[in-house]
């Protein structure tokens, strides 16, 4: 099921354009050393919006003192608000319809890690799971 869902989502959810600006912003990134860390999530985010179904995201426990806050201000004042905002906006319209309540959720777990990306990691559900 999370196979056809994830098919659906790149065609009908806008994965490919999504997985494609976070790549794009990744790479663009990278291109700096400061820009590295900042990079490495855009990837990371990039990931799951290619395939958000039967993956999870969870906190990670923080080891590093307060680094991941301090990157995840950084992240907000930089543009994690507006992408947060672009994905609560695509959750809002595809709740509209019944058959879009799915990527409407999806897009919700994207705009939360896509707020404050440091500190989550993002797993794989296993198969005996419910949602």
């Amino acid at each position: 099921m999370k196979t056809l869902g994830n098919v659906l989502w790149i065609i009908l959810g806008g994965g490919i354009f999504i997985f494609l600006e976070y790549l794009i912003g990744g790479l663009i990134l990278c291109l700096t050393i400061i820009g590295i860390p900042f990079g490495l999530q855009a990837f990371k985010l990039a990931g799951l919006a290619l395939t958000p179904f039967g993956r999870e995201v969870v906190q990670t426990r923080q080891t590093g003192g307060c680094l991941s806050t301090i990157m995840n201000i950084v992240w907000i004042l930089v543009g994690g608000i507006w992408v947060a905002l672009t994905h609560a906006i695509f959750a809002l319209l595809l709740a509209i319809t019944i058959i879009g309540i799915p990527f409407a959720r999806q897009h919700m777990k994207l705009a939360v890690l896509s707020f404050t990306p440091f500190g989550y990691e993002i797993r794989r559900i296993a198969q005996g799971k419910q949602l």
